[in-house]
């Protein structure tokens, strides 16, 4: 597994991370990209535990989702199972494996005061957290997708799973949006990434 994760978190965390996956019980995979997480855990039968990560995340991405479901693993082991999932137990023993990644040797130092500042009161997803997200974003592989902040008024553009939107108003935070085919309204945070349609 070692050989394995070195290829996907920043090196200096690396002995860390290893440290924190030496239970026999905790079985980590690589996944392909999904589109609607960056990661997951779940109990398996027999006292077993899996995490899944995706392998197309830029490596500080790929380390805060993987401690996110290495939390959830260890939040389940101390506090039970009838736990809320991001409740205030996770949102406490996320912070508490988190902190001592949170160091110039491992993160670029533009994100630390982001990072600072979200793991005062961790969120279920870090694109829930726009100003990091885009700041974790320009670390990612260039790609052919526009954020919704970019987005010109009237403008179409469409989602992954095929579905076309017209731009609308901003609204406190997120943007409206009305589906072309069923004229329905959807809010968007403005660091969605979407396709641009000419």
């Amino acid at each position: 597994m070692k050989h394995q994760l070195e290829k996907f978190i920043p090196q200096a965390s690396v002995s860390q991370v290893i440290e924190l996956l030496k239970h026999d019980s905790l079985l980590v995979k690589i996944k392909s990209e999904r589109k609607t997480r960056h990661g997951d855990y779940k109990a398996l039968p027999k006292g077993k535990h899996q995490i899944t990560v995706n392998s197309n995340l830029n490596p500080y991405r790929f380390l805060i989702t993987l401690i996110h479901e290495i939390a959830h693993f260890e939040a389940y082991q101390q506090y039970g199972r009838f736990i809320k999932p991001h409740g205030i137990e996770w949102k406490r023993t996320f912070q508490h494996l988190m902190l001592p990644f949170l160091n110039p040797n491992i993160f670029p130092n533009e994100l630390l005061p982001l990072l600072a500042k979200h793991f005062r009161n961790p969120k279920a997803s870090s694109d829930s957290d726009v100003y990091l997200a885009l700041a974790l974003k320009q670390f990612d592989e260039p790609n052919d997708k526009t954020y919704i902040f970019e987005i010109p008024l009237g403008s179409k553009f469409k989602l992954y799973n095929g579905k076309v939107f017209q731009m609308g108003q901003k609204r406190v935070k997120r943007y409206e949006c009305l589906e072309v085919k069923t004229g329905r309204l959807f809010l968007f945070n403005p660091n969605a990434e979407v396709e641009l349609l000419n």
